[in-house]
């Protein structure tokens, strides 16, 4: 070529010349300063969404431990209710349509030693996050997290000592039927009289005898035993090896019985609740009175007789309860039995004062008797209404329940 042609200056200037290099390297680099400006966005939203899900595994880690510990929920339970915890911890962040539940893994391990108790819980969300669109430009959609947090949780169990008297009505109204049929006997025979016919042998008019069937129900005295087996049974679950309950009763119709002493376990005083037959009017003054007497006796050294059995087999002193049941209203003194209701109100008075718990039951009772055992129930927590053999049932239900909580105490 001619190096004359090299020298043509218009050549020379077109070769010369650079103001086109800002454009050209504008667009090469405009999708990476794109990408640059999008990851810094997304990283601090990384870091963000991060720092929110390690929050929630945490705490949701802790409230399942804890929940564990307490008895709140089941170990079955356990995954359910940390997935739970995580995904409402974290409702107020995800986008919508992301469904962390079934992206949480939950392991619970338990642990026993002797009478100890501990779970390792741990809790591992993770989660799809949608990036920024500058993100987006340079060809990325998501951004993967995850994160793990591990609990440990438990509970010490620690035994403590009871002692309850029960005392219970077993007057005449006690044998009428409740509403509740019998579940393992549901109907009976009976026999009426029928086809009345004119008897000419002995110019009278007579009736014939038929038999008949009818629902069966129970009485309420059936319905205490029930109940009062309930109750036993809860406290024997509570104290397998009769170690820390001492339980005794007492039942009364216008007369007090001879009670079932105080006794480790519930075996003497379930044979004795069983044993009861109704009869005869209601007057619990005495009652009531012989089940405070027998939780605070005092020994031949004056000290109180039943803290110091207790203190001999497990060093505690007891707790004390008296459970008091009626269906009725005191009667059949000259003043329509209101002496009795002062008597006995006298004796609750003195136990409360004493610090025995006093739990009342009114089994369809009158007004007059409500308004009595409302009166000597420790609170209103400790007084129940039960107006069917339902309501007798849960109501030693929930007497059974806080003691057995008192037997079994967890200590986290």
């Amino acid at each position: 070529m001619s190096t004359s042609f090299l020298q043509n200056p218009c050549l020379r200037r077109m070769l010369g010349d650079r103001g086109g290099n800002f454009g050209i390297m504008t667009a090469i680099l405009l999708p990476v300063l794109f990408g640059a400006a999008g990851m810094a966005i997304q990283v601090g939203d990384m870091l963000l969404s991060k720092q929110q899900l390690q929050e929630a595994a945490d705490s949701a880690a802790l409230a399942t431990a804890t929940a564990l510990a307490n008895g709140t929920i089941s170990t079955a339970a356990a995954e359910t209710f940390a997935r739970n915890f995580v995904a409402g911890q974290m409702a107020n962040y995800l986008q919508s349509g992301t469904d962390i539940k079934n992206t949480t893994s939950v392991g619970v391990q338990t642990k026993t030693s002797g009478k100890s108790t501990s779970y390792e819980v741990t809790v591992s969300p993770s989660y799809d996050l949608a990036v920024n669109p500058l993100m987006q430009a340079v060809g990325f959609s998501t951004q993967h997290l995850s994160t793990s947090s591990t609990t440990i949780g438990g509970h010490s169990q620690t035994q403590g000592s009871i002692s309850m008297f029960l005392a219970l009505d077993k007057s005449g109204s006690m044998g009428d039927p409740t509403a509740t049929v019998n579940a393992d006997d549901p109907t009976e025979t009976f026999t009426y009289d029928c086809n009345l016919h004119y008897n000419s042998k002995n110019n009278k008019w007579v009736y014939d005898k038929c038999t008949g069937s009818r629902a069966n129900y129970y009485t309420k005295i059936e319905a205490l035993k029930i109940a009062a087996g309930n109750l036993f049974g809860q406290i024997t679950s509570a104290d397998p090896n009769a170690e820390y309950a001492r339980i005794g009763a007492v039942s009364y119709d216008i007369n007090q019985y001879t009670p079932s002493s105080l006794a480790w376990g519930t075996a003497a005083v379930s044979s004795y609740v069983n044993a009861l037959q109704s009869g005869g009017g209601t007057n619990s003054s005495g009652a009531v009175s012989t089940a405070y007497t027998s939780l605070t006796a005092k020994n031949a050294a004056g000290n109180d007789a039943e803290d110091a059995i207790h203190k001999q087999k497990t060093g505690q002193v007891p707790k004390k309860y008296i459970v008091f049941m009626t269906d009725g209203d005191n009667n059949d003194d000259s003043r329509g039995g209101r002496s009795y209701d002062t008597l006995t109100k006298s004796t609750c008075d003195t136990a409360k004062s004493k610090g025995i718990e006093i739990y009342t039951i009114a089994f369809m009772a009158p007004e007059g008797g409500q308004a009595l055992l409302h009166y000597c129930a420790s609170d209103d927590a400790h007084y129940f209404q039960a107006e069917k053999m339902e309501d007798l049932l849960a109501a030693f239900k929930a007497i059974g329940a806080k003691a057995s909580a008192q037997l079994t105490r967890l200590t986290n």
